[in-house]
């Protein structure tokens, strides 16, 4: 399987704190516990020609994962257009944290995405309300964060096809945090933590969720649906 993890890479570059618990990056942080699953996981940033999503890198990637917060009116709408289309054709999709507000999500969602917030290093906790679902295999009932950003409903996204994971904060609010989709032949996970100022993507069990939805979001191996007009398949009697 080939993943591509993208991430804007900024705060890691202009964030002194953001630096030192990433200092490879978010990107790769996640890349190296992935390949650890013997996962072939390629890199790609904001600031590289084409934000490192090339025609060829893209065609080639069975799930691409996203991380965006400050910038994400500089990513091309071209290249979003080329995203969603190789959604629609069946690549997996795994949107974490502010990724949102991502254009990519909200052209997916059709909705402003938008959500209430709060920086207080809140403890979360994470519960799983799918306990069948491949994404929370080896998981047990809940994911407990000791300082995570807060986000609360309402959470202005379309119902999910299904919800997998609910937060409640220490400040009272409740959010949906893992939440499944289907777009043409594509499946797409929103997974909520991951605040770029908490070692989030060092926590075993969020690995694990992020591994586990690599496997679940990757292509049924089949031709594009065709679409248009049609030649029929027998043959039509005059009437």
């Amino acid at each position: 399987m080939r993943v591509l993890v993208w991430n804007e890479f900024r705060h890691e570059q202009q964030n002194e704190e953001v630096a030192k618990i990433y200092p490879d990056g978010i990107h790769g942080t996640i890349k190296q516990f992935l390949a650890d699953d013997n996962v072939e996981v390629n890199t790609a940033t904001l600031d590289e020609p084409d934000h490192g999503i090339t025609d060829e890198k893209l065609a080639e990637t069975d799930v691409l994962i996203w991380w965006g917060h400050m910038a994400h009116d500089e990513v091309n709408d071209e290249i979003v257009d080329k995203i969603h289309q190789r959604v629609l054709e069946g690549m997996g999709l795994i949107v974490l944290h502010s990724g949102h507000f991502s254009k990519i999500f909200k052209k997916l969602m059709g909705t402003s995405c938008d959500l209430k917030w709060r920086e207080a290093d809140d403890k979360e906790r994470m519960w799983v309300v799918s306990p069948s679902h491949p994404i929370v295999e080896g998981i047990g009932e809940y994911i407990e964060l000791e300082k995570e950003e807060m986000y609360g409903e309402h959470f202005d996204i379309p119902a999910p096809d299904e919800l997998v994971l609910v937060s409640w904060f220490e400040g009272g609010e409740v959010f949906r945090s893992g939440c499944t989709y289907k777009r043409g032949h594509g499946r797409i996970f929103y997974f909520r933590p991951g605040h770029e100022t908490y070692p989030t993507y060092y926590h075993k069990e969020v690995q694990r969720i992020i591994k586990n939805a690599v496997k679940w979001a990757s292509p049924v191996q089949r031709e594009y649906s065709s679409y248009g007009n049609a030649k029929p398949l027998e043959t039509i009697q005059p009437k």
